[in-house]
């Protein structure tokens, strides 16, 4: 992903959410995504994908199931 695309997919993703910790930082081993941080926490990947000239990003968020609250 370009620096433009990021800071792009950053301000959408803070307008979205009405959160401004939403960081986007380039992930070093793969250039067609970046990873997702609230604040400094880790908390998803964007992949880019083009197929076609036909651009979308996806955003995989995993959470596991340690990290869920119990129900009441």
């Amino acid at each position: 992903m370009s620096p433009t695309e990021i800071a792009r997919v950053q301000k959408y993703l803070r307008q979205t959410f009405d959160n401004n910790r939403i960081n986007l930082k380039r992930h070093s081993r793969d250039k067609e995504s970046v990873e997702v941080l609230l604040e400094d926490e880790f908390i998803g990947v964007i992949y880019k994908d083009d197929e076609e000239g036909e651009v979308s990003f996806a955003f995989n968020m995993a959470i596991l199931d340690m990290d869920l609250p119990e129900l009441d």
